[in-house]
C-alpha cells in the first residue's frame, strides 16, 4: 500500500536523487540517493550507475532505493525525469515500486523532446517518447525563495508538494537533497580513485 506523507510532521525524511555524467554514449553515469531529515541532517547515501544515453535509470534507482533499505523514508525527490543524456525515467514505475510519494524537479520550460528523440536515437525513440508521455504534464510552483521550478508530484497533491519542496529549499532553487545528491554524484564522477 503507497505511503501517504504528513508534510507537517517535524522528523519527515526525503530520498533526494540527482545524477552525473560525462557525453559519452555508453559510458556510465553516477546515481546520488541521499537521505535527509527535514532538519536537514543527512542520516543515508546510496550510489549506483546507469548508462549515458540508455534506457536503464529507472532500474537503477529502484535498485539504489532497494539497497538502502529503510522503512524511514517519506518521499521522493528526483531532479528531473530525463537524466544522463536522455535516459529517460519511468516516474509512476518508481512511485508505484517504491511505494513512497514521489516528486520529480525541473528548472526550465521545455518546448518538447519528440525531434530530439528522433534525431539522437532512431532505433528506440519511440519508446523513450512512450515513457516521457506517460510521466505526465509539468505543474509551474514558485518557491519560497522565489524562483519558479516545474513538478509532477505522484502519491500527493501539488499543494503537499509545495509545501514539502519548501520545507527543504533554504535558497534558490534546488531542495538541499537534490543540491547535495548532485555534489556527491559528481565528486564520485570526478574521483581519480573510482571510475565507473
Amino acid at each position: 500500500m503507497p505511503k501517504t506523507v504528513r508534510t507537517g510532521k517535524k522528523g519527515i525524511r526525503c530520498l533526494g536523487v540527482a545524477e552525473s555524467f560525462r557525453k559519452e554514449a555508453g559510458s556510465k553515469a553516477v546515481i546520488a540517493g541521499v537521505v535527509m531529515r527535514s532538519d536537514l541532517l543527512i542520516d543515508g547515501v546510496g550510489i549506483t550507475t546507469c548508462t549515458v544515453g540508455g534506457l536503464d535509470s529507472t532500474d537503477s534507482i529502484i535498485r539504489m532505493w532497494r539497497g538502502l533499505e529503510r522503512e524511514d523514508i517519506n518521499f521522493v525527490i528526483v531532479g528531473g525525469s530525463v537524466i544522463s543524456w536522455f535516459n529517460v525515467l519511468d516516474l509512476p514505475r518508481i512511485h508505484r515500486e517504491t511505494g513512497l510519494p514521489l516528486i520529480c524537479l525541473s528548472y526550465r520550460e521545455s518546448e518538447g523532446l519528440d525531434e530530439v528523440f528522433k534525431a539522437l536515437f532512431p532505433d528506440d525513440w519511440s519508446r523513450r517518447l512512450e515513457i516521457h508521455r506517460a510521466n505526465g504534464e509539468r505543474q509551474q510552483l514558485a518557491l519560497k525563495t522565489g524562483y519558479r521550478v516545474y513538478v509532477r508530484a505522484y502519491g500527493l497533491e501539488l499543494k503537499e508538494a509545495e509545501q514539502l519542496l519548501n520545507k527543504f529549499t533554504l535558497n534558490g532553487r534546488f531542495p538541499e537533497p537534490i543540491r547535495v545528491a548532485k555534489l556527491v554524484a559528481r565528486s564520485i564522477l570526478n574521483s581519480p580513485l573510482i571510475r565507473p
